[in-house]
């Protein structure tokens, strides 16, 4: 057995843990984000926010487009490092309304930041769509 102090690590362990990031803040970001903002399109699209000046409707539809579609795409690990580009923007955009406060009432939005970066550097993993049809093309 592996004492726990040690800062190796086996393939397996590391495509799990790809697995579990992955599956974890892509289900975070839908029930309360992607998925209500969706079902409240109607209701939101005249008061959110005009991102760079493209109108609050199609900024609405953009956020929509990250914090659900880009979520599932990330949960699947299908065009992983892709899909959390939006999301990342998404992000800073999010930090930039709220003054960069990264501490207080907005905290779980660094923490979304430091999940989809590591995400983004770490890639999907083995188990995931991205890797199936990497090893096929081999």
């Amino acid at each position: 057995m592996k004492r726990l102090s040690t800062i190796s690590h086996s393939p397996v362990q590391f495509n799990l843990a790809t697995l579990f990031l992955r599956i974890g803040f892509g289900a975070l970001m839908i029930p309360s984000h992607g998925y209500a903002k969706l079902i409240h399109f109607a209701e939101k699209k005249d008061t959110f926010m005009s991102f760079m000046g493209l109108g609050s409707t199609f900024s609405l539809g953009l956020t929509v487009f990250a914090e659900l579609f880009c979520s599932i795409l990330i949960i699947l690990g299908l065009f992983t490092r892709l899909a959390t580009i939006p999301l990342l923007i998404t992000i800073f955009v999010i930090l930039g309304i709220h003054n960069w406060e990264i501490f207080g009432e907005h905290e779980l939005v660094p923490a979304f930041l430091v999940g989809y970066l590591s995400i983004l550097l770490l890639g999907p993993g083995k188990y995931s769509i991205d890797a199936m049809i990497s090893s096929k093309k081999r």
